[in-house]
């Protein structure tokens, strides 16, 4: 069978369409969590108490992983039910949004404690946008990839999350070279302004996407589904538990990202904000690398015991790299941080979109992935409050918060262990049941 012109090239098109996008987004994304870490707790809560300043302030930062699952019902739904490419543009163009209008916000200082509410009001929609992201963009390039590559086309998305954060800590380390005061006054808000490119260039890369032919397909025979979560409830209840325990792991990535910086940076510590915006910057830049080969060999070997190395050896290395910052030694944090963030975790980071995209079918993909990792998602972006208290009152007891993360990567190893090896099953025989009914009522045809 011929494969038809306009659908020649969409594999690497998608995967480009994922990169950029995610890329773009979660700049918007990731520059939260370090003015979270460094510059909120001083403009929008209440300076005289420095520490309660700075949980909360984090605490703002998981804010938008509560809304996730949220936005993933709703936009899975829909995702399902239109198809991937219009929720592909709509999350980009809300991000840029939400994080324009971040940095436009008074401080506490001009409007007392109308400041933090306003804060976490855009914070939700940025995860209401994030919460169709990735899930989005991942079953995009999975139903474009070739069977046997969709492990490296799917972690695109993924690396193009790397991207972002790369970015994010770039700007940062820019914007944190002017003094404290022009930092704190009118500095910060420049990353936040900058989202406006996001949400132009993210429309132009996205609008020209083709649907993919999966969904066509199921739309075009089969009809799409009217009430995906019912289907999903129903088919996949097992698989949706598997991802949310799997999707515990990036509770890795918000630890290193915010909570390691703040304690880096503490009094307790006291290394200078930049040299630890390097740490998180080179491990990134590693990570570009890292993530698409990791995924490659999960081609070759199957998706369960790559992602086991990373979920096992994140709880050993993460370890490693908090007592590292609290001996001080720069050189063992950059180094144990790189291995951590950049090659460990870049296992499990990079093999995640196909193996919880293989796990579903076509018609409730998007739902099944947004819905299981934005709850899975949620404890991680709180996993930083938590850290913060767990701490104690100076927050230095990082051992008690390296034990804490090697817990919430327990179970991600066990949804792995009991999950099947999908890397070999062909794209349309996916998440597929054989006792599917012959009459399907809650299907409507496109």
């Amino acid at each position: 069978m011929s494969v038809p012109a306009e659908a020649v090239g969409q594999p690497k098109k998608a995967a480009t369409a994922a990169w950029i996008g995610s890329a773009l987004e979660y700049y918007d994304f990731f520059i939260y969590g370090s003015a979270a870490a460094l510059i909120f707790p001083k403009v929008f809560f209440d300076e005289s108490d420095p520490a309660t300043a700075t949980l909360l302030s984090l605490a703002t930062f998981g804010v938008a992983y509560a809304a996730r699952p949220v936005g993933a019902l709703f936009l899975g739904h829909f995702g399902d039910k239109v198809g991937r490419k219009k929720i592909m543009v709509f999350t980009l163009i809300l991000m840029g949004l939400s994080t324009f209008l971040i940095g436009c916000l008074p401080t506490r200082a001009q409007v007392g404690g109308l400041a933090p509410v306003l804060l976490v009001l855009c914070r939700i929609l940025q995860g209401i946008s994030a919460a169709g992201e990735q899930a989005s963009a991942n079953s995009m390039t999975l139903e474009h990839a070739p069977p046997n590559r969709r492990g490296f086309f799917t972690s695109f998305t993924l690396s193009g999350t790397q991207g972002g954060q790369l970015i994010a800590t770039l700007v940062f380390l820019a914007v944190a070279q002017l003094p404290d005061d022009q930092l704190m006054s009118w500095g910060w808000r420049v990353p936040f302004w900058a989202s406006v490119i996001v949400a132009v260039a993210g429309y132009v890369i996205r609008r020209k996407l083709q649907e993919t032919p999966a969904f066509a397909q199921q739309a075009a025979t089969d009809g799409v589904v009217r009430l995906p979560l019912v289907v999903l409830l129903r088919e996949h209840w097992v698989d949706v538990l598997r991802v949310i325990g799997g999707a515990l792991i990036a509770s890795v990535s918000t630890i290193f990202t915010v909570w390691a910086l703040a304690y880096a940076t503490s009094d307790s510590v006291g290394m200078s904000r930049s040299s630890m915006l390097w740490v998180g910057a080179l491990a990134n830049l590693v990570a570009l690398g890292a993530i698409p080969a990791w995924a490659t060999l999960s081609d070759r070997i199957g998706r369960r015991p790559v992602y086991l190395i990373g979920a096992v050896g994140s709880a050993i290395t993460m370890f490693l790299y908090l007592w590292a910052i609290s001996t001080g030694n720069y050189p063992l944090i950059l180094i144990l941080g790189i291995v951590a963030f950049g090659v460990v975790y870049s296992a499990a980071n990079g093999v995640w979109p196909s193996f919880y995209g293989e796990m579903f079918s076509t018609r409730v993909r998007l739902s099944g992935m947004a819905i299981g990792t934005q709850i899975g998602f949620a404890v991680a972006g709180f996993a930083v409050t938590f850290a913060a208290q767990i701490a104690g009152p100076g927050g230095d007891d990082w051992s008690s918060v390296a034990l804490f993360t090697a817990a919430l990567c327990v179970p991600p190893v066990i949804a792995a262990v009991s999950a099947r090896e999908t890397h070999r099953v062909p794209t349309e025989a996916l998440g597929e049941r054989p006792a599917r009914a012959a009459s399907q009522p809650e299907t409507v045809t496109a």
